[in-house]
């Protein structure tokens, strides 16, 4: 009888657990995109990161993401921008370039300032569904909090990048950025990745394109 009654609870706590796991696998199911075919427009947005700063122009990771893919990738990476001037000058980039898709990577700039991170994730959000709202698809790529323990490889993603994909249901880069500039071996200075950063970052981001199927 207490065989049974041990067999019982635990066939209980299994269930418990696979439910649990259905139920989070659920939560994280992941974002399809449609396929960009080689030769389309593909517009990448950000600060310094997407600039380049740290490497030689032809290192940034727009332009080796080019060479990986055969996409037309436009720079608009400025340095020093914040999600709020990206947010300002991105209608007249989409006019200018009609992209098949937008690589959204901001807001570093806005955490290093000390700005308030509602103000932050309304302007990313107004950045991805303007971009939508023109027509291209978008992705996400979620920026690292600043944390004075890079150097150990401790750095992780903010939290309102995953937020927002949740809410907006668009594929998500995560890590990608987190992972390079808390490898010293990949950085120009504090901030900043060198080339082979750029390159880890790029390979990265391939990955999640195809996964996201916005990549064959």
């Amino acid at each position: 009888m207490r065989r049974r009654a041990a067999l019982l609870r635990a066939a209980v706590l299994a269930g418990g657990a696979l439910g649990a796991s259905v139920l989070g696998g659920c939560g994280r199911e992941r974002v399809r995109g449609r396929p960009v075919p080689a030769g389309a427009t593909v517009l990448a947005l950000g600060d310094s990161l997407t600039f380049g700063t740290g490497a030689a122009p032809e290192a940034a990771y727009p332009a080796v993401l080019a060479a990986l893919t055969g996409w037309n990738v436009v720079n608009a990476g400025v340095p020093g921008h914040t999600s709020a001037q990206a947010l300002e000058r991105l209608p007249a980039l989409l006019d200018e370039h009609r992209p098949a898709l937008v690589l959204v990577s901001i807001g570093g700039n806005d955490f290093l300032r000390g700005m308030n991170p509602s103000a932050t994730r309304a302007n990313v959000q107004r950045i991805c569904e303007t971009a939508r709202g023109a027509g291209a698809q978008v992705l996400l790529i979620a920026v690292p909090r600043p944390s004075a323990v890079a150097a150990v490889g401790l750095l992780s993603d903010h939290p309102l990048y995953g937020e927002l994909a949740e809410a907006l249901r668009l594929p998500l880069h995560r890590q990608g950025w987190a992972e390079v500039l808390a490898d010293e071996a990949l950085r120009s200075d504090r901030i900043h990745a060198n080339a082979k950063g750029y390159e880890a970052f790029a390979r990265g981001l391939l990955a999640t394109l195809r996964a996201s199927g916005l990549l064959r």
